[in-house]
């Protein structure tokens, strides 16, 4: 999946493999020349000096291969290094050495540290990158980044003061993970307390539990020392009033009388419901309605961490829980495969665990945009309208995205950071 050619911006359009648009440069024989991954170099014939005919393109911006040297053929034509046979006697390892210098000279490997995040939150991406570049843990990254954007209430979708339930109240969903020892934290429904990524770190450092949820989470939050605060603020109130004046629409119940197409509860179950009313209900919930900030980290020495953010759906039944808070759901990292987190309408997505199984998937060794695109494919059997996003990582570095196509979503922006962007960068990529 290509992005369309435009005149340059500030944000960097990541194509299928994951290279940008930027890294295309001309060919010296003609044509257009593209980044192409270290392993494609390595299958070439060596019949003439190392890199003689290849293109040279510019310093990449964003990497789109995993770089994997063991077991890899070298075909070439004639004698030893035939078709299918390995590369034999002591030139072998000078060969890759200087294959694998070059490579990295012309910026082609993927380069860590690594700090991701969902929508084009900068300052969350500085926070996480300046705690990485201090010294901090992959998990301080974490924690500093979705913070970060809980005091700014990014988008009003995290942090107190957004999205209120259907009693006009905010709470907060946040989970964070550790990809070396899979240790999972997580707070649902979390009221009163502003730092929820916060609380979710606490609950891997002091409890022996993955999640908390609702009235006790909270206490666990004061008990652990964070102060408690009113989350609902000028702007949540004027949300909320204007939601009732519409007759409480949208809503997100259904099978229920009266019916909640058409006014506010109290609601009872409905004997019947019929197919067309169901399918209005879906329809008239914004696509808007539902993000959060997920946040992947991976640091120099390939340890990884997760984490998410968010204050759930906008006037959300209350007690939801949505995909934030979920390991697998909202995010997932292994320090053996790779990470994901996803964005989007959570009570859809959480039933197909996405970050989960595009973890996996890089686990194969698949390139983590065709991962992300997988995962986003899998979903549209099922639903193919829905609101969602997925950002992808694998242990070398190299990052991806794919994002499912609606009216009023075409494209999916997020943040990169690693030595090369030299400071975060807003990358955008075509919706599928």
């Amino acid at each position: 999946m290509r992005g369309r050619r435009g005149p340059a911006t500030a944000a960097r359009r990541v194509g299928a493999s994951g290279v940008t648009k930027r890294n295309r440069a001309a060919h010296p024989e003609g044509g257009t020349c593209h980044q192409r991954p270290l392993r494609a170099r390595l299958l070439r014939a060596p019949q003439s000096p190392p890199f003689a005919g290849y293109c040279a393109c510019g310093r990449s911006a964003g990497w789109s291969r995993d770089v994997g040297l063991t077991g890899e053929r070298l075909s070439g034509a004639g004698g030893a290094m035939g078709r299918g046979s390995r590369p034999r006697g002591p030139f072998l390892l000078p060969l890759l050495l200087l294959l694998l210098l070059a490579a990295v000279a012309s910026g082609e490997a993927p380069s860590l540290p690594l700090v991701l995040n969902t929508w084009p939150f900068r300052k969350a991406a500085e926070a996480a990158w300046s705690t990485l570049l201090a010294g901090g843990s992959e998990l301080d990254a974490v924690e500093k980044g979705c913070g970060q954007c809980e005091v700014e209430q990014c988008d009003g979708s995290v942090g107190y003061g957004g999205h209120p339930d259907e009693h006009g109240e905010t709470t907060l969903d946040a989970m964070i993970m550790d990809g070396n020892t899979m240790e999972v934290g997580a707070v649902a429904d979390l009221r009163r307390v502003k730092n929820a990524i916060g609380v979710a770190r606490k609950v891997i450092e002091h409890t022996q539990h993955t999640l908390l949820v609702g009235e006790s989470a909270s206490l666990f939050a004061e008990s652990m020392g964070f102060p408690s605060e009113d989350l609902t603020t000028q702007s949540s109130l004027s949300m909320y009033l204007q939601w009732l004046n519409r007759n409480c629409q949208p809503n997100f119940w259904k099978s229920v009388t009266p019916d909640a197409s058409k006014s506010c509860g109290p609601y009872k179950q409905a004997a019947k419901f019929t197919k067309e009313e169901r399918s209005v209900s879906k329809k008239r919930i914004d696509v808007h309605n539902h993000d959060t900030i997920g946040m992947i980290v991976i640091g120099q020495n390939g340890s990884i961490a997760v984490g998410t953010s968010t204050n759930g759906a906008d006037h959300k039944i209350q007690g939801r829980v949505g995909d934030s808070p979920i390991a697998g759901a909202g995010a997932y990292a292994d320090s053996t495969a790779g990470a994901a987190a996803a964005t989007g309408d959570g009570d859809l997505m959480m039933r197909f665990l996405p970050s989960y199984q595009a973890v996996e998937y890089m686990r194969t060794g698949m390139d983590p945009t065709i991962a992300c695109q997988k995962v986003i494919s899998r979903i549209q059997k099922y639903e193919p309208y829905f609101f969602g996003a997925v950002i992808c990582a694998n242990t070398s570095g190299s990052y991806g995205a794919a994002c499912n196509k609606v009216s009023g979503f075409t494209q999916f922006h997020f943040m990169a950071s690693n030595p090369t962007l030299k400071q975060p960068s807003e990358q955008i990529i075509d919706c599928i």
